[in-house]
């Protein structure tokens, strides 16, 4: 759905709202497999949102750093996100940008904390890091 470039700017925005650390981040997670899925169907009508937006990440990280946003060190890039999230873009952006990020971070933890037969949470993973047990309290039947 997504051209690889815009796949590879996704992957580095992934990884930068769930990095990896002792526990898969997101991508790692399958979080990339989740929105694939998810473009499919109940996400449809964002895939062109997702374009729009992830040209826009890239055209706002050259214009600030004349360098491309996935090249950019995890702290340039935290810092760039922190901005887009408060709507402080010098790059016209074709959507609202704080509206963008808060979207990508909402699908990304719900790709990340989902049922795995959705596509993400990999190995269950998430689950696994904050100790879920599927059919343990609090938990659904496995």
């Amino acid at each position: 759905m997504l051209p690889p470039a815009q796949l590879n700017t996704l992957h580095s925005l992934m990884d930068r709202i769930i990095p990896p650390d002792e526990d898969p981040g997101a991508w790692e997670a399958g979080v990339g497999d989740y929105l694939a899925r998810q473009f499919n169907g109940d996400l449809r009508e964002f895939v062109a949102v997702y374009r729009a937006g992830l040209e826009a990440l890239e055209a706002e990280a050259l214009a600030r750093t004349q360098t491309s946003f996935t090249a950019l060190p995890a702290d340039a890039q935290d810092a760039l996100l922190r901005q887009i999230e408060a709507g402080a873009v010098v790059h016209a952006w074709p959507l609202d940008p704080a509206q963008f990020f808060q979207d990508v971070v909402q699908h990304v933890s719900e790709g990340f904390y989902a049922d795995p037969g959705n596509g993400g949470n990999r190995d269950r993973a998430a689950w696994q890091m904050i100790g879920f047990v599927p059919g343990g309290p609090g938990g659904s039947p496995a």
